[in-house]
């Protein structure tokens, strides 16, 4: 023990330090304790940090907003990809209230493209039907000018051609044959009185002889007792009024003599396609008749006027047919492709950037000179549709940046933040659910998410579309009965589609389809009523689109058509495998009102 102490006396130096040391350690840890215990000095400690907010993300979908949760994953009602919420409103003084701010993950996420506004020539290629038609400046109709009786017919049958000057058949007239010696008479009165002359000479001018027969007929001094018809001009008699031996009265028709030579195209025009044409323009056009030939002529003629229950205006072609192959009332396929009737430049945007209300037309602007993506709402006035673009009149100035695509997700987060969007352009709090009822249907707008699936399923699918055209067929008869048939027949159809050949996204898909398809073909069968049985074929319409967009068909191309009077003038669509338009909405009133929105092979 005593060496023990004799040690630290001998170190006590190296002791004191060390002690030193400790205490000096000892108060700053626990000064740093202090300080994390005592939120007056301003500090806060590790333990109040948390990690778990740095950034949080709230996921929701853009067709039903109050749909939220904290993970990407499926909508619960209509099966989308639900989308992030991490969209803030921008702050400072130099931006507008109501900015929207995306970030870069979100922007990405769903895919905002965007796209500087340019000034283009609007162009686009409009598809008409119409008919063939004589050209009513080559048609001459012969009547009688004065009584008498057929003696002589040249012409025998109804399609016999002509020359001009041909005989087509010989009249005996007693009047004819008066007038004759009264000109004879008045020869002698030439030199005495020639008014009475020339009258004589008038008379049988205007019944239609010639100077040269008038003349033989001074010439030998006997009255002619038979009179030639002769054709005026030259083509095919379309119309024969007569036999031999009918007596005829002045005024009465006998030959009708159309010249073929030249024919009139007659398309249809409806009210959004008169923009797009004018006088002049090249139009292409086919016929069933003579399949695999083109052919080409101009636009010389627009009607002024709307027909009041076809809702469209003519428009007139004329074509060269010397061949005789173009026979009048054949149907015609005609595209003309052709810019705007005023030829400056328009600002151009595609229909992708557009969002459509029943009363709005809505794009996204971007903000320049942003560190992230930032868009504003704005309200835009459309001139014509150009093809896949539409032309604005009013809303947008060259070199603005517009979102076109993801505009529909950007809205959405606009609207759950109370900023201006498509379905409250005022602001405000959001909506509890999406109204459909101000949008207009358009499928342009939506993506349809397709998915690769068994090919027996596809060809099940093509066999329920196949019979789903006796359906179509039905409606065109606009007979209910036809209709209640058809549809009928057509139920135990989608019994035979195999739901259990799809797996995960797909089958969800299928059964969202499936149950509008079913609903309404009851609907189609328990109505008596044809405009009611119309009213159900219009959703299932759209149903079966979203399913031959999503799963497809085998081996067959089909038109998606669409007639914007149907359905109380909200406009319907419906399918069909041929070009041709055959409404089954309106059937034998407008069958032909209509237009191909969508070539699907």
């Amino acid at each position: 023990m005593k060496k023990i102490i004799n040690n630290i006396k001998d170190n006590y130096k190296l002791v004191i330090a060390v002690l030193v040391i400790g205490v000096l350690l000892g108060l700053l840890f626990s000064g740093s304790s202090d300080k994390t215990v005592t939120p007056s000095n301003g500090i806060e400690g590790h333990e109040g940090h948390n990690h778990e907010s740095e950034d949080p993300t709230t996921w929701t979908c853009s067709m039903h907003p109050q749909i939220k949760q904290d993970k990407p994953g499926k909508c619960p009602i209509c099966a989308m990809d639900l989308i992030p919420l991490t969209t803030t409103q921008s702050s400072g003084d130099d931006v507008d209230p109501n900015e929207i701010v995306m970030s870069e993950s979100a922007a990405k996420l769903a895919d905002i493209q965007t796209m500087m506004v340019q000034f283009g020539v609007p162009e686009k290629s409009v598809r008409l039907q119409g008919k063939i038609h004589a050209d009513e400046r080559n048609v001459s109709e012969l009547t009688a000018r004065f009584g008498g009786r057929i003696e002589k017919l040249f012409v025998n049958f109804t399609g016999q051609t002509v020359r001009k000057g041909e005989k087509l058949a010989t009249i005996y007239s007693p009047n004819l044959v008066t007038a004759q010696r009264e000109l004879l008479e008045a020869i002698s009165f030439k030199s005495s009185r020639p008014s009475l002359y020339q009258a004589s000479r008038g008379k049988l001018k205007l019944w239609d002889l010639t100077d040269e027969q008038i003349e033989e007929i001074e010439k030998k001094g006997e009255p002619m007792l038979y009179f030639d018809m002769l054709s005026p001009i030259s083509g095919t008699v379309t119309m024969r009024h007569v036999a031999i031996g009918d007596y005829v009265k002045e005024g009465t028709k006998l030959f009708k003599v159309v010249d073929l030579s030249k024919l009139w195209v007659m398309l249809d025009a409806y009210e959004s396609d008169l923009p797009w044409v004018k006088i002049n323009d090249k139009v292409e056009f086919t016929v069933q008749a003579i399949p695999g030939k083109n052919y080409e002529a101009k636009v010389t003629y627009i009607d002024p006027f709307i027909n009041g229950s076809t809702r469209v205006a003519k428009v007139r072609a004329e074509v060269s047919n010397k061949n005789q192959q173009l026979k009048p009332e054949m149907f015609v396929n005609g595209i003309v492709t052709s810019k705007t009737a005023e030829t400056s430049n328009k600002i151009l945007i595609p229909k992708s950037a557009i969002l459509w209300t029943g009363k709005r037309a809505v794009v996204y602007v971007k903000v320049p000179n942003r560190e992230t993506p930032s868009f504003l709402y704005r309200e835009v006035i459309l001139g014509p549709e150009a093809g896949s673009f539409f032309v604005v009149s009013e809303g947008l100035q060259e070199h603005e940046e517009i979102a076109i695509n993801g505009v529909f997700k950007i809205d959405a987060a606009s609207q759950l933040i109370g900023l201006p969007s498509m379905m409250n352009p005022g602001g405000g709090a959001a909506p509890t659910g999406h109204n459909h009822g101000d949008v207009a249907t358009d499928h342009s707008q939506h993506k349809m998410k397709s998915f690769d699936v068994d090919s027996k399923f596809k060809k099940q699918l093509t066999s329920f579309y196949n019979d789903y055209l006796s359906l179509t067929k039905a409606f065109v008869t606009s007979d209910p009965v036809q209709v209640k048939s058809a549809a009928d027949a057509l139920l135990p159809k989608l019994k035979t589609i195999n739901m259990d050949l799809l797996k995960g996204d797909a089958h969800m898909a299928w059964m969202a389809d499936l149950k509008v398809l079913e609903s309404k073909l009851i609907t189609i069968v328990g109505e008596k009523n044809i405009d009611k049985q119309r009213t159900a074929f219009a959703p299932f319409n759209q149903a079966l689109y979203k399913s031959v967009k999503s799963f497809g068909l085998d081996k067959v191309t089909t038109y998606y058509q669409f007639c914007p009077m149907a359905n109380g003038d909200k406009g319907a669509y419906w399918f069909s495998n041929s070009e041709e338009i055959q409404n089954p909405y309106f059937g034998e009133m407008m069958l032909g009102c209509g237009e191909v929105k969508e070539t699907i092979k």
